[in-house]
């Protein structure tokens, strides 16, 4: 057995996870939430409960290393690092490209490493996966001078869990990573689509931000920029206002009224219309991206659905993949709505490209690069 603690500090919650990295498998779970809006005033009271409610399995499986998931590295974090002063100095130093996520990240981490000092503590940064993307895949058409100098530029997320899922793909399809050309769709109450080539992250759909791209719970995804200026101009929303908007009234909420998937698509099949055109907007918007990665792939051996929505919503991934079989992209209804947890094919066995779905495990994967890079 190899416990490994991972702690995933919000900018309300606290989860964390020991896992055995040996067998793949959980030793403990947690969760703290509501913090700062509860009885848990701070980060550091959540990491004393953590603490509080681990102490029996710790002492029986002292962890070896922890791993802290970072949402934001920037350029100069591209692979799981070992936390130091200077590894905390440039996380604080990004905290202006992910203002709701890298300050509590910090604060957790602080509190874990005063809690569990003499061990190694790793950083796993969400972006690190998509520091493969070409200039012409990161770059925005704006002003170079001003966008060097504010580091603007397409960085990306839920790398970790496009990473694990890749690996899996490969696994599940008994073929080396090497060989593939994968779209993944990490679908949940956040989402993204991935273009992976060869195990390397070519393409993605969120940006600067984990706003953009694909609709979510309560994020727009890709919108007009001019939209927001219209809306100070004639509505007088302000910044603030603006920023609430598209980060949390917008997406399945915005349209629908509902940020939950489950709660949306059983609206949608009483009739409720708005719920009906969320759906269709989402299923939309990821076909779009499928095309585009399609193109960019230059050829395509399996759509992957992970996450959430993706492993459980039968009736999305059923709107998504059957517009498109002049693609070669078809499902078999029966497998479908097979509940498995386990990965499997939801496509016929004789068509391609395959279409999958591969459960993500982001503690897992956190876990084992936290082992991984331990002793580097």
């Amino acid at each position: 057995m190899i416990p490994v603690l991972v702690v995933n500090s919000g900018s309300s919650s606290l989860k964390f996870r020991l896992v055995d990295v040996h067998a793949g498998t959980d030793i403990a779970t947690g969760l703290i939430e509501r913090i700062g809006l509860s009885d848990v005033t701070d980060h550091r009271r959540a990491v004393e409960m953590m603490m509080e409610e681990l102490a029996p399995t710790l002492r029986d499986h002292p962890p070896v290393v922890v791993g802290h998931r970072v949402v934001h590295g920037g350029t100069r974090f591209t692979r799981p690092t070992i936390i130091d002063e200077r590894t905390l100095a440039g996380i604080a130093d990004l905290c202006t490209l992910a203002p709701l996520h890298n300050p509590a990240n910090l604060v957790g981490i602080d509190a874990t490493m005063d809690a569990l000092p003499e061990i190694p503590h790793v950083a796993v940064f969400d972006t690190a996966f998509h520091q493969t993307l070409a200039p012409e895949a990161y770059t925005y058409a704006l002003d170079a001078e001003l966008a060097q100098a504010h580091e603007i530029r397409r960085y990306g997320f839920h790398g970790t869990s496009h990473h694990y899922v890749a690996q899996q793909t490969a696994l599940f399809l008994g073929r080396p990573e090497s060989e593939l050309k994968l779209i993944i769709l990490h679908l949940g109450n956040g989402a993204s689509a991935c273009a992976v080539r060869g195990g390397v992250s070519i393409e993605t759909s969120m940006g600067l931000t984990p706003l953009e791209g694909l609709v979510m719970g309560t994020r727009s995804g890709d919108i007009d920029p001019a939209i927001l200026v219209h809306l100070h101009d004639v509505a007088g929303l302000g910044f603030d206002d603006l920023d609430t908007l598209v980060n949390r009234r917008s997406g399945l909420l915005g349209l629908a009224g509902r940020a939950d998937m489950r709660d949306v698509t059983e609206a949608a099949a009483r009739g409720d219309e708005r719920a009906e055109l969320a759906l269709g907007v989402f299923a939309h918007r990821i076909r779009h991206y499928i095309g585009g990665y399609l193109a960019a792939l230059g050829g395509l051996d399996a759509v992957v659905f992970t996450a959430g929505i993706g492993e459980n919503s039968a009736v999305v991934r059923e709107r998504v993949i059957s517009p498109l079989a002049h693609l070669g992209l078809r499902l078999d209804a029966r497998a479908n709505v097979d509940e498995s947890r386990l990965a499997r094919r939801i496509s016929p066995v004789d068509s391609a490209p395959a279409v999958l779905v591969v459960p993500t495990n982001e503690e897992l994967a956190i876990a084992q690069a936290a082992y991984a890079a331990r002793v580097t």
